[in-house]
């Protein structure tokens, strides 16, 4: 499904258009990139009859993974960590998928680095197994340079600037691409948690899964970045409880965007900004995590349950090429009737 947006304004007081991917079947936007990654490894004759595929994965992929291999007759092997969603564990193991959790990080490189250890040795002891790679396969970003961004564009013809959340930065890089070559400027802003390195932060806990990372991007071309913007997951937590309190149960990735987006549209004049935000999944599958108010207490403490809504995050400096940008896409709000049509009776 990919015309279901949500207007925020409403509910946050801002300009912010919210594009639901959580409605496919998988339950979010990772089947687009799974089913691009396998498909390339069907026609490359890398994965054929009897192989095996294993990926690393924090929760959404795996589930999308998980239901293309069963319905192909393929073996899958997730390997993720403690971190995952149980809830998600479960759904992949009851699609037929094995999950191995890693419960000791890498003392350099994290979780995300000891996943990986794990999947190389896997594949060095069986030439069965077959890694897609999501953190440096092109099919990754080319599948939103292809579905997502045109979509976005196709409903926002006068889009301005687009909210994208930063993990393997497949959607990242997919959409800022395809916006780098349109008819207009788009300022492409990532939004990531503090304490991944992505962007050169510093390490740092990290325990909402979904984005950031703990070894950096392979795919993240920083030069197609307009800007960033690095939110405490206490606030992600804050955006998700805010946004639930309205009748909209959204993952945490999406907290995580939304914080971000009202923390830059708020530093700027967004008044006349025609905003897009993606939400990459629901919540459903973090009832027992984020929307559980004793592991919100034990990680963030009482603070993380505030009524006023999200604290801003951190924004890096702004480019020079943004602030020449921003000169040059002051243009009223408009939204195409479908759209409209389609936000007004999600908030109904």
């Amino acid at each position: 499904m990919e015309d279901l947006y949500v207007d925020l304004r409403s509910v946050l007081g801002t300009p912010l258009f919210l594009k639901c991917e959580g409605f496919n079947f998988p339950g979010s936007i990772k089947l687009k990139p799974a089913a691009d990654m396998v498909e390339a490894a069907e026609r490359e004759g890398v994965l054929r009859p009897g192989s095996v595929l294993v990926e690393s994965s924090s929760g959404n992929l795996g589930v999308a993974l998980s239901m293309i291999a069963a319905s192909k007759g393929y073996g899958f092997l997730c390997v993720t960590d403690s971190r995952c969603n149980p809830s998600t564990r479960l759904l992949m193991e009851a699609l037929g998928t094995q999950v191995h959790v890693i419960t000791e990080p890498d003392p350099v490189d994290g979780f995300l680095g000891a996943r990986i250890s794990y999947v190389r040795a896997v594949c060095a002891s069986d030439e069965r197994f077959v890694w897609l790679n999501q953190y440096t396969n092109p099919g990754n970003w080319r599948s939103h340079y292809r579905t997502t961004a045109p979509a976005i564009a196709h409903q926002f013809p006068e889009l301005d600037v687009l909210f994208v959340g930063a993990g393997t930065t497949g959607t990242l890089m997919g959409c800022s691409r395809y916006f780098r070559e349109w008819h207009r400027p788009v300022w492409v802003v990532a939004v990531d948690a503090v304490g991944s390195v992505t962007f050169g932060g510093e390490p740092g806990r990290r325990m909402i899964p979904g984005l950031g990372t703990s070894t950096g991007a392979p795919l993240l071309d920083r030069s197609y970045v307009d800007d960033v913007v690095l939110v405490e997951e206490a606030d992600t937590i804050r955006a998700c409880h805010r946004l639930a309190k309205r009748g909209f149960l959204f993952g945490g990735s999406t907290g995580t965007v939304v914080s971000g987006a009202l923390d830059w549209l708020g530093k700027h004049d967004a008044l006349d900004l025609t905003a897009v935000a993606i939400a990459p999944d629901l919540g459903e599958r973090y009832l027992e995590t984020v929307y559980q108010s004793d592991w919100v207490r034990d990680l963030y403490g009482e603070g993380a349950f505030s009524s006023d809504g999200p604290v801003v995050g951190s924004r890096r400096p702004e480019p020079r090429r943004l602030a020449a940008r921003r000169r040059a896409c002051r243009v009223p709000l408009r939204v195409g009737q479908k759209t409209a049509d389609v936000s007004s009776k999600e908030l109904a």
